[in-house]
């Protein structure tokens, strides 16, 4: 982790109010940030802190032009429904929902309270909306899945495992956008003369069973989904990549910041950002359906030489060149 970033996490920490669900005085618009994850974990400390820059940069002060509560499941995500009834209940101005997961269950909390988020996978399929343009119901907000990126994840890991047949799929079988992922890489797998090895997890802790099914299985690389949960478990995810020397291949470049191999995929960062735009224009009067779901255009490739090093690998130097940010 760079140095300025540790900085930003620590005061973003001691930022936070201390205020527990029930205790926000309504003098002014309150906002409601719901979360699978712990209120004190780094990378949602981070992830709260884009946010609220993104607020102050359209002069929003926190207690002066807003207040903010959090509702967090502490990573129980079965408590979500309860954490997001509770959240509702306080009668929120808007809900910023950080992925899909806390969406649908805002969603099913609520119809009238608009819902705002940072990374949404495909609304329509959900039921959020008919419309990505012009959304029907309280949800809005950014998609960062886009339709071909599971595909090149997968031509990535042939590209740094050549004439590889063999790739394991971690599997986040309780994530809603985890099933279209899936069918797109064992689509591209068969087009590719791959086999694809799922491995399915149900929470932190199945990873390390996963990679050994992996290792039991022979394969040559995996690709680990685009899911909230994976993000959070980074790090088991690229220890266990590392114990079983299995080139891995990620979706958000937090895997590779925290030892991952390669990514290709979305910067969370800037999503998490931008979603102060959406809260913005909910709190000057906009509904959902003046905001259109957002795609973002930039797609970056991160590569940590590093792991590469450990794991035996020489990365392609047609990956290198192509690379956004190369870990050395």
């Amino acid at each position: 982790m760079r140095r300025r970033d540790f900085v930003g996490l620590l005061g973003a920490i001691s930022a936070w109010p201390q205020a527990v669900l029930g205790q926000v005085t309504r003098r002014r618009p309150l906002i409601g940030r719901l979360s699978f994850a712990s209120r004190d974990t780094p990378l949602l400390v981070r992830y709260i802190n884009g946010f609220l820059s993104g607020m102050r940069e359209l002069s929003y002060v926190e207690g002066r032009d807003f207040d903010i509560t959090y509702a967090m499941a502490d990573f129980h995500r079965d408590q979500l429904p309860r954490v997001a009834a509770e959240l509702v209940n306080l009668a929120p101005d808007v809900i910023v929902a950080g992925a899909t997961l806390e969406a649908v269950a805002a969603a099913k909390a609520t119809a009238t309270i608009p819902i705002v988020v940072a990374v949404v996978a495909d609304p329509i399929a959900l039921g959020f909306t008919t419309s990505d343009a012009r959304p029907t119901g309280n949800v809005t907000g950014i998609m960062p899945y886009v339709k071909g990126l599971p595909a090149k994840q997968l031509e990535l890991a042939r590209e740094l495992v050549p004439g590889a047949t063999r790739i394991g799929l971690l599997d986040d079988v309780i994530d809603p956008k985890s099933p279209p992922q899936r069918q797109e890489i064992e689509a591209a797998g068969r087009g590719l003369e791959i086999e694809i090895v799922p491995a399915e997890v149900r929470t932190a802790a199945d990873i390390d069973a996963a990679y050994q099914t992996f290792a039991s299985a022979r394969v040559q690389a995996v690709v680990v989904e685009q899911s909230g949960m994976f993000v959070f478990a980074r790090q088991p995810i690229a220890q266990a990549a590392a114990s079983k020397r299995l080139p891995t291949v990620y979706g958000y470049r937090e895997h590779v910041d925290a030892g991952g191999l390669i990514s290709y995929g979305i910067n969370l960062d800037w999503c998490y950002h931008r979603s102060a735009y959406y809260v913005d224009r909910i709190l000057k009067g906009a509904k959902p359906s003046d905001l259109p779901i957002e795609f973002p255009t930039n797609v970056e490739l991160v590569i940590n030489l590093k792991t590469a090093k450990a794991l035996g690998i020489t990365v392609p130097s047609s990956l290198l060149v192509r690379a956004d940010e190369v870990i050395e």
